[in-house]
């Protein structure tokens, strides 16, 4: 059996992976906020943005928390193709729930596929991950912590959708983030201990890409997209405050006439 490491350098992987996670669920919540406050095409577009920065702060908190994984007696190489169907199945599933919530009358069911379909959709994109890993060796998974870290995820995400619906203040949606941000690193960690890898050592090139060759350019450009989206929906202003500032306007041209 190899021995897996899964912070090989140290705690900046986990703690990165951690913050990166935590900043997507922020920015996904925000927008969800500004998505029920809004109709028509703003509230599709406000859905989509939370989609894509749920869905890539999920990938790229995986992806991240991958830089430090390590298994002695082989080199690990990533299939480029499956790794980037993952990033499309993430936002892609992601997006479907985040709609269900956001278009449906009836908000329990609405909660309940949403979440069932947006966990799914979490769970698909790690296992897709590991899938896209090429090493020495057999792979193989203790099905007691799979099944444990599909619930983590399918809780994560109505926990998450729950609170898009329910909470307003930044206070509490930073809160929200937080803990969502412990789910989705504690359903990767749990995904990454039922694996164990049966290392056979061998001198053949392995195929794919290195993690600092692939993965290291695309999470640090997937970060710097997450940073831009949050900075520029932290300073639009909300629904709430253009009413204010549209009647205060009026007030003013009022008062002057």
């Amino acid at each position: 059996m190899g021995h897996l490491d899964h912070a090989s350098l140290g705690w900046l992987t986990p703690l990165l992976s951690y913050a990166m996670a935590c900043i997507g669920a922020a920015l996904g919540l925000r927008c969800t906020v500004r998505a029920l406050a809004a109709t028509g095409r703003s509230r599709r577009n406000w859905l989509i943005t939370a989609a894509s920065a749920i869905g890539t702060g999920i990938w790229t908190m995986h992806f991240v928390a991958m830089l430090g994984f390590g298994v002695s007696g082989t080199d690990i190489r990533y299939d480029v193709p499956l790794t980037l169907l993952s990033l499309i199945v993430a936002v892609a599933v992601v997006c479907a729930g985040v709609f269900a919530v956001g278009y449906s009358r009836d908000r329990g069911r609405a909660l309940f596929l949403g979440g069932l379909t947006t966990g799914l959709g979490v769970a698909s994109m790690h296992y897709l991950g590991m899938a896209a890993v090429r090493l020495h060796g057999d792979v193989s998974y203790d099905p007691v912590l799979v099944a444990l870290s599909v619930a983590i995820a399918v809780l994560a995400a109505t926990a998450a959708l729950w609170a898009g619906l329910n909470i307003k203040s930044p206070l509490a949606v930073a809160v929200a983030s937080l803990v969502m941000g412990a789910a989705v690193s504690s359903m990767h960690y749990t995904g990454m201990f039922a694996v164990s890898v049966r290392v056979t050592p061998s001198d053949t090139v392995l195929p794919g890409a290195t993690a600092m060759q692939f993965i290291f350019p695309l999470a640090v450009g997937l970060g710097s997209y997450l940073f831009l989206t949050s900075a520029f929906v932290a300073l639009s202003p909300s629904a709430g405050e253009r009413e204010a500032s549209a009647s205060a306007q009026r007030s003013v041209e009022s008062a002057t006439r």
